[in-house]
């Protein structure tokens, strides 16, 4: 099942999308679906007449994991952490689809990074791999924006990971998934530059939420970005990237400086 948020005409608003591509509607339901489930209406959307909205707005955060893709270590010259490398990112970070990405003032080099985002269902601590499944709400596409140069001098990496806008989430949450062997693949305006899989993951999903949920406790729609394959490159003013995750969508977003 495929849950957007989305606005018609103001206040933003869940809703299933179905049908096929080109001819999906999007079906209104009742509430938050992280609190009240899914709950149809009988009011329905032509996909085309909306505007879709970030999937979700974390309540408390975002956690992404660095280097899980050894190709990737391997391109920026590192070697693979032997432990989980772990940042977070502030919810005022996230954007939707179509949003744009705006290059901070202080950064000079930002790349792109096309990631499968886990969206946390539940409220949940020290989670053991093999009940993973039980948590999570469903699984969107993700961007994880990085300040080069600044992840360079700075010790942490809060403002290379964190700044705004520099974790675009969409096209929706897609909640039945296997993650074990997803093509991703990123797009530099219309040119293939990212091409990997979830299969070349050092830790998987499961491996990743069970080590997040023992040093973090999760809350419903905190979101997990879990790394991305190699072939990042920066982003100037006026380029768009996309990120499409099989199984989920594509999620597209200009880039510009202000």
């Amino acid at each position: 099942m495929r849950i957007a948020r989305f606005v018609v005409d103001s206040d933003p608003l869940y809703g299933v999308v179905e049908g096929e591509p080109g001819s999906e509607e999007i079906t209104v339901i009742n509430g938050d679906p992280f609190f009240h489930g899914v709950e149809r209406t009988h009011v329905k959307h032509k996909l085309e007449d909306v505007r879709l909205l970030a999937p979700i707005i974390p309540r408390s955060k975002v956690i992404g994991v660095g280097r899980n893709f050894a190709e990737h270590a391997a391109e920026l010259g590192n070697e693979v952490p032997q432990q989980p490398l772990l940042f977070l990112k502030p919810n005022t970070s996230v954007i939707g689809p179509g949003d744009p990405i705006v290059l901070p003032e202080f950064s000079d080099e930002v790349s792109f990074e096309a990631e499968l985002c886990v969206v946390i269902g539940r409220i949940c601590k020290d989670v053991p791999e093999d009940r993973v499944d039980e948590v999570i709400f469903g699984y969107t596409c993700g961007n994880d924006l990085t300040a080069r140069d600044v992840q360079k001098t700075d010790l942490q990496w809060a403002r290379a990971k964190g700044f705004d806008t520099s974790a675009p989430l969409g096209p929706w949450i897609e909640t039945e998934l296997d993650t074990e062997d997803l093509a991703i693949k990123g797009w530099l305006n219309g040119e293939l530059r990212q091409d990997g899989s979830t299969s070349q993951m050092i830790r998987g999903v499961r491996e990743i939420v069970s080590i997040v949920s023992q040093a973090f406790t999760l809350l419903p729609g905190d979101v997990i970005m879990t790394g991305t394959p190699a072939g990042v490159d920066l982003v100037t003013a006026g380029d768009r990237y996309d990120v499409e995750i099989e199984g989920i969508g594509r999620l597209s977003n200009p880039v510009v400086r202000r």
